[in-house]
């Protein structure tokens, strides 16, 4: 139990510097990384991100790589 408590909050502090950069962007006026796709119709639109897939696979790849590796 004391390995999934330290892991949740390794996930915690994550997400919270996650969540200060992407508050920090929205300050400097960055509002979509480069790679999001958007489509507007009449009554839909539709938006793929598709850098923000990259960048947190390649996150997720290293971070997985560092504590998982034995």
């Amino acid at each position: 139990m004391e390995t999934a408590g330290k892991l949740l909050l390794v996930g915690a502090a994550v997400l919270l510097v996650l969540g200060l950069g992407a508050l920090l962007l929205s300050r400097l006026g960055v509002t979509t990384l480069p790679g999001t796709f958007s489509w507007r119709s009449e009554n839909v639109r539709v938006v793929i991100p598709v850098g923000l897939m990259i960048a947190v696979s390649v996150v997720g790849t290293i971070l997985l790589n560092v504590f998982l590796r034995r």
